[in-house]
């Protein structure tokens, strides 16, 4: 275990002494010692109020408890290190800091005259809690710069030059020995990579791997696991959002036994579900639009949870699933041509299963239609554009940490719900992979932070052929 760093319990964990125990306790996971020796008492309580390095810490409890306690310590030191409890610090310079289970510290050897300095291009840096943490989503800690100088040292290995050595690195800023250990805490961490990237890692962009990792990853540090969340702000974030004008436009509801009978089968619709932008000249009706949006996503019914601990209130099922059932999605239909509905950009009310007409057709509303028509391949201009938002507050007081990935779960299965629908209506669907988040904002009146859009979904009449004709 090297020497070149101090280490010390993680700032959230607690060591407490009751009578002969004493107990170490880190969020929902405790350590109980009864009657440790003086010596392991003592290593311990260094580790919680002080910094001292393993050779150190290992010595005060061989003085105190002998040789074989001391082995002892070494081997239950690296456990500890492997929980993610134990920081590795080069003062004052920097901590590193756990994020993740199953953690492995191993100080790297270099060799300083040979081996090139250079930040891996993962790793950022971000403010928390007023000072400056350096991440990278292939590293399991966090490393806290404590100081200026760090972030200067930083910021020059971030520059590609080979010719910075260990000595020009350090320069006037601090003592080398002490820049030395800094950066053997950047290899042991994998801010700094020793060896060059495989293929697979080359593939991958900064903010998709960040993302991954981020939305996967089982954080250490995410203090708000360690109380039950709850929904404080249902006025904002209501179970439904509140009608957006008062001009409504009502719309068919089919007859779902009916349609039980008549409909294709499950497994035709799945086999034969195709990604449709070519449309008949006929344009789709109102009355077809009605029954997509009843089948696809209207609120079936309300209810409130049972035992709601969470203060969730109201809830709603609808026809696809939803993490927590919260239904966090909202659909906004933008019209071109459609039999019976005037073109312009509507609002979807799911539990009323009717339109409000937000605009009118204008300059604002035409570049949204042409923006889907040229992300898909500028076949024929959409019908009916569906841009999907997502009312952010409504998830993420509950899925703070992974609320983003799970909207596009939540799109992923809203689309499939579209796609097969739409194939059992014989209608034209196709999914849109890029669409223009902040134009749509401004178009519809929205605060971006507050509710964005987040998919894009096409849909028209079907383009009548032999094969189709019934």
């Amino acid at each position: 275990m090297s020497d070149s760093f101090t280490l010390s319990f993680r700032p959230e964990l607690a060591l407490t002494t009751e009578g002969d125990r004493l107990t170490l306790q880190f969020a929902s996971n405790s350590l109980t010692l009864h009657s440790p020796k003086p010596g392991l008492r003592t290593a311990l309580e260094h580790l919680k109020h002080s910094a001292l390095t393993a050779s150190q810490l290992t010595a005060l409890v061989v003085e105190a408890d002998g040789v074989e306690d001391g082995l002892n310590f070494e081997i239950q030191l690296q456990k500890l290190i492997n929980l993610g409890w134990i920081c590795h610090s080069v003062l004052p310079l920097a901590t590193a800091i756990a994020i993740a289970p199953n953690y492995h510290f191993v100080a790297a050897v270099f060799d300083e005259q040979q081996q090139p300095l250079t930040l891996s291009r993962f790793a950022f840096l971000r403010q928390e809690n007023q000072q400056f943490v350096l991440e990278s989503p292939l590293s399991k800690a966090k490393i806290i710069l404590l100081e200026w100088r760090a972030c200067a040292l930083i910021a020059k290995l971030a520059q590609l030059d080979s010719s910075f050595t260990l000595l020009t690195l350090a320069d006037s800023l601090i003592d080398a020995e002490i820049v030395r250990s800094f950066i053997q805490l950047l290899m042991a961490t994998e801010m700094i990579l020793l060896e060059p990237e495989s293929e697979a890692l080359a593939e991958w962009q900064f903010h998709n791997l960040l993302f991954h990792r981020q939305t996967r990853l089982n954080r250490l540090d995410d203090s708000r696991k360690l109380k039950i969340p709850r929904f404080e702000d249902s006025e904002r974030s209501h179970f439904v959002k509140s009608p957006m004008s008062d001009r409504v436009i009502s719309l068919e509801k089919p007859n779902l036994e009916a349609l039980a009978k008549t409909d294709i089968s499950l497994t035709q619709a799945i086999e034969s579900r195709q990604s449709i932008r070519e449309y008949d000249n006929q344009p789709i009706t109102l009355n077809q639009l009605g029954e997509f949006l009843y089948r696809c996503a209207r609120a079936k019914e309300v209810y409130t949870p049972e035992d709601d601990i969470m203060n969730i209130g109201e809830c709603t099922k609808r026809p696809y699933p939803c993490g927590g059932a919260l239904y966090e999605l909202e659909i906004y239909p933008v019209i071109n041509r459609c039999q019976g509905l005037n073109a312009g950009l509507y609002h979807y009310q799911p539990l009323s299963h009717t339109l409000h007409a937000i605009a009118d057709w204008n300059p604002e509303v035409e570049a949204l239609i042409f923006d889907a028509w040229k992300a898909t391949e500028q076949e024929d201009v959409p019908q009916v554009l569906f841009i999907i938002t997502a009312r952010f507050g409504r998830l993420f007081w509950k899925y703070y940490a992974i609320g983003y990935g799970l909207i596009l779960k939540h799109i992923g299965v809203l689309f499939q719900t579209f796609y097969l629908v739409a194939t059992a209506m014989q209608l034209a669907p196709s999914a849109i992979g890029i669409g223009n988040s902040e134009q749509f904002c401004k178009v519809a009146a929205l605060n971006e932070h507050e509710e964005s859009s987040v998919g894009e979904f096409s849909l028209g009449s079907l383009k009548q052929t032999n094969d189709n004709l019934s």
